[in-house]
């Protein structure tokens, strides 16, 4: 039932994700989503923890599959902070601050370049996620 819940929670992400970056634009639901599937995959890792110390026998790649979401979230959550950054150097500024001298609709454009780029990576690691955790249930 966990397992259902997170490949759903995680197909939803990344579906919406998907349209909202096709659109360019960004609204709440998507990182209620997100974060919602980003839980599921906490609570099923706890899970099957509890399954395996309570002797319940797994196969090796079920453990694999359906731990390595878990990693594929933190990495993409390293890749989306790292996104301000990513922008920023790429139109040469060397700050956040140096922005803030820019004229309001410059502004606007540099956010939102940095919002579509961190969109992008969590729409991509939620949909990984999906096949990930396809697998994992096919192996279990």
């Amino acid at each position: 039932m966990v397992g259902v819940a997170a490949i759903s929670l995680n197909a939803a992400a990344g579906l919406l994700g998907a349209f909202e970056w096709w659109r360019a634009w960004h609204g709440a639901w998507f990182w209620r989503l997100l974060r919602g599937a980003q839980a599921s995959l906490v609570i099923q890792a706890v899970l099957g923890g509890v399954l395996v110390l309570m002797g319940r026998k797994a196969s090796g790649l079920h453990l694999v599959y359906g731990l390595v979401p878990l990693a594929v979230s933190f990495l993409a959550e390293q890749l989306r902070i790292a996104s301000a950054e990513m922008v920023l150097e790429a139109r040469g500024f060397e700050s956040a601050a140096a922005v803030g001298e820019l004229p309001q609709d410059e502004q606007r454009a540099i956010v939102r370049a940095i919002l579509q780029r961190e969109l992008g990576v969590m729409t991509l690691a939620a949909l990984i996620n999906v096949v990930l955790l396809a697998r994992a249930a096919g192996t279990g």
